[in-house]
């Protein structure tokens, strides 16, 4: 749904209901989209570490890429 900065002002609370129902909502300013309101954790992508893709491909050492990438963050090395 679209609406304008105007009707976000006139009418946020029925708003915020439409995104606690899970309506993802667009807010636009002269015509142009500028803002979303999303409901609180929805659409998040989810990842799962089982699975090697790109560069991680060809990688038969890793067994859990996402502990191998956060063992790097903390200095852990490769």
């Amino acid at each position: 749904m679209e609406i304008s900065v105007k009707e976000l002002r006139a009418q946020l609370g029925r708003f915020v209901a439409m995104a606690q129902a899970g309506e993802d909502i667009t807010i636009t300013l002269r015509g142009k989209a500028v803002a979303k309101i999303v409901p609180v954790g929805s659409k998040q992508k989810t990842y799962s570490s089982s699975k090697l893709f790109g560069m991680w491909t060809d990688r038969g050492d890793l067994e859990d890429p996402t502990a191998y990438v956060e063992s790097i963050r903390k200095g852990g090395g490769a």
